[in-house]
């Protein structure tokens, strides 16, 4: 994979049409594939996104797939569908797939039904691959306009990770390699949860005090979850940890942050706007985040707290002061 290469990408949203961009610039040829197939053929007949990455003009190298199969068949295949969608897509494209194939989750959940994370389901339904996580501080706007930008590679197998590293690494796109790969998607998916609390903070103009506050507890709660899954406590200082926290609760850009914001400013879960549109991966990793703290007897109140905003139908005011009224108890208490 030092020379040019064909790299699959599975799931051409915006963050998989940015990592296309990255990999085209790398001098790679790269099948995109998607079962929405406005998006294919715009990427194919305008070498553009046809709703999403505006004013980005894509690589002739970026080439649109009707078949899976045509992604799947490549040595390096990205995995860019939602999380909630990744078992079904590795369903589909697993028959395709060819032994030492290198997996890369770029998806930030946990499945809701079961708890799995997308290592867990790329390893059942691919045993014959490699897997990998690609994790870390990005919007995909600016990952695909160039800008600098660093992320964590995350994998059991060395060889596989310098691979990557060399296939898509560059001035502009740095990526930093690691050996847990059970924290990194940990923190990938839980960030996206303190995310819509501290949207709902903003909402409800509690101030950047308790912004702040939710970030520093939320590392605690992250760290609870990765360190009984599997996880290095380490990981939460990198990129996939504290990095992407950071970014993902402080930006309007974040789609999870402004999901929150707008439930504290008084809209429904029904009525945010611009919600049918796009993927909230926090929406539903609260779900599977507050399952497996249940299952595992882990405290994670404020992800919990947005759970039952969520999925049962708790005013945020209400759960904003359950929070408050909690006991007091020792800062680095894991």
């Amino acid at each position: 994979m030092d020379q040019s290469t064909q790299i699959g990408i599975v799931g051409a949203g915006a963050w998989g049409t940015a990592l296309a961009t990255v990999a085209a610039r790398n001098g790679h040829s790269v099948a995109v594939w998607d079962p929405d197939h406005e998006i294919i053929e715009t990427i194919n007949r305008e070498h553009r996104h046809p709703r999403a990455l505006e004013g980005v003009a894509l690589d002739k190298k970026i080439v649109g797939k009707e078949s899976v199969e045509e992604a799947a068949r490549a040595p390096l295949v990205l995995m860019a569908v939602p999380a909630q969608s990744m078992r079904s897509a590795m369903g589909t494209l697993a028959p395709y797939v060819r032994p030492g194939t290198i997996l890369v989750i770029c998806a930030k959940g946990i499945e809701i039904e079961t708890g799995a994370l997308m290592s867990e389901i790329l390893t059942t339904h691919a045993p014959q691959t490699t897997v990998a996580a690609l994790s870390g501080p990005t919007f995909a706007d600016e990952v695909a306009r160039g800008l600098p930008t660093a992320v964590t590679v995350a994998t059991n197998e060395v060889t596989a990770g310098e691979k990557i590293v060399r296939a898509l690494g560059s001035k502009g796109f740095r990526p930093y390699l690691s050996d847990d790969l059970v924290g990194t998607q940990v923190g990938g998916a839980v960030k996206n949860v303190l995310a819509i609390a501290c949207g709902i903070t903003h909402g409800l103009a509690l101030g950047d005090n308790s912004r702040s506050a939710v970030i520093t507890r939320g590392i605690v709660e992250i760290g609870r979850l990765s360190l009984v899954l599997g996880g290095k406590s380490e990981t939460l200082m990198g990129l996939s940890g504290i990095g992407d926290l950071v970014l993902t609760c402080t930006s309007e850009q974040s789609r999870n942050y402004s999901f929150g914001r707008c439930l504290g400013s008084g809209y429904t879960l029904e009525n945010v706007p611009g919600r049918a549109s796009t993927t909230i991966e926090g929406v539903a990793t609260a779900a599977s985040v507050t399952n497996l703290s249940s299952r595992h007897g882990l405290e994670m109140p404020i992800s919990n707290a947005v759970n039952s905003v969520l999925h049962h139908g708790a005013d945020v005011r209400d759960a904003i002061a359950a929070l408050l009224a909690r006991p007091f108890r020792d800062e680095l208490t894991l």
